[in-house]
Order: structure tokens, then sequence, then C-alpha cells
């Protein structure tokens, strides 16, 4: 016999463009949540949220007509995406929309809401815990000291480091002054503001900055 295409139902169509919205914004805010770095984006967050409830309506287009869906792959693949994507993990909930998107399309209503709801934690748990970040105690200090007068401030870097380099001394220009670098390497579970606010009690210690050295610390 002929090979029909599902219909879906007035009633169905509407529910499952709703239920798809609805996890769509789940998504959304799931990733605003356990957004990290300087590339948040208010258009992916939108673009989450088309991508769900357009694909929930592609898949009730198709139905199980084959034919149907080798000519919408047709007609997809005259779309280019040329945004690219800046995080690695926005592909990640790009997938997560399409299935989400997938499972209403096809009134899979319980699986649509629990891998949403099982995702969705999942990306909190490993957002608020921290999982996968790289996190070494190497620190660039730079501050600015005195030349003459000024108590012996490696003292007080040994008590809170490892080991320290200096790697560099630039003359402030004011003859009496020093601006130096320092790279230093933290004892474990010791507090970095510690040792700034140490360091600020001497005399002649000014200009004080640390910066976690760029190759150790990855979030």
């Amino acid at each position: 016999g002929e090979f029909l295409a599902y219909v879906y139902s007035p009633d169905e169509i509407l529910i499952n463009l709703a239920f798809s919205f609805i996890l769509a914004l789940a998504i959304a805010f799931t990733y605003r949540a356990t957004h990290r770095g300087l590339s948040y984006s208010q258009s992916f967050v939108l673009t989450l949220i088309f991508v769900t409830v357009i694909t929930s309506m592609v898949v009730m287009v198709i139905g199980n007509n084959l034919a149907r869906a080798f000519a919408l792959v047709g007609a997809m693949s005259i779309i280019r995406f040329r945004t690219v994507v800046k995080d690695t993990k926005d592909t990640a909930f790009v997938f997560f929309a399409l299935a989400s998107g997938l499972a209403t399309g096809t009134s899979s209503y319980f699986l649509a809401a629990a891998g949403t709801i099982f995702i969705s934690l999942m990306a909190l748990i490993l957002h608020r815990v921290n999982f996968g970040s790289l996190y070494k105690s190497e620190f660039i200090l730079r501050l600015r000291v005195k030349r003459a007068g000024v108590e012996d401030y490696n003292t007080i870097i040994s008590e809170f480091a490892i080991s320290s380099n200096l790697i560099h001394v630039q003359p402030s220009g004011d003859g009496i002054s020093n601006h130096l670098t320092i790279d230093i390497v933290m004892k474990k579970d010791v507090d970095p503001q510690a040792l700034t606010a140490r360091l600020e009690e001497i005399g002649g210690v000014s200009e004080i900055t640390l910066i976690a050295s760029a190759r150790d610390a990855d979030y």
C-alpha cells in the first residue's frame, strides 16, 4: 500500500509547539545560569528557543513520510550557518535544543521533559562544582618598592609562597622607586588576598597587583 504521512491533529500540534516552547525556556535559563566567560550573547539564547520550537515543527512536517524527510534535508542544506560558535559548550546546547525539539515534535512528552530536566540539572551541578577547571597556584606579583628604607618584602612573600623569582625590574621614573614583577608559586590552601594584605602593611610598598598566570588558570 501507499506510505501515508502521519497527520497530527490541531490539538496535538498546538500542545507540541507550546510544550517545546516551555522546554526551550528551561534550556535558555540553564544556559544563562551556567554561562562563564565573556562570550555571552542574547541572540544565541534566543536562537536556542527558536531551534527547539522550529525542530518540533519540522518533525511534525515530516511525520513518517520518507520522501518529505529527504526533501526537507535538501531545503535545509540551502541555509548556511555562518555564525562561529565562540564556546564549544554552546554547541552542546544547540544539540540539547535539537533533541528537545525532536522529542516534543514526536509527542514523546515524558522523554522530552525528563531529558530536559536531567540535562539541565547536570549542567547546573557541573557548573556549581566548577568541574574540569584547572587551577594551579602560580601568580605574577607586581608591586612598586622604594629603593631605600623598606622592610624586606621577600620574607613576607616566602611565608606564603613555595618559590619566587624576580623576572622584571623597571625604574618608575621618580628616582626613588622601582616597579618589580615577581613570579610566585603559592603554598597550598593559602589565600592570595592574605599576601596582598600583608604587603600593603609594609611602608614603601605600593601599587600591588596579583595576577593568576594565564597558562595555569583555565576556566
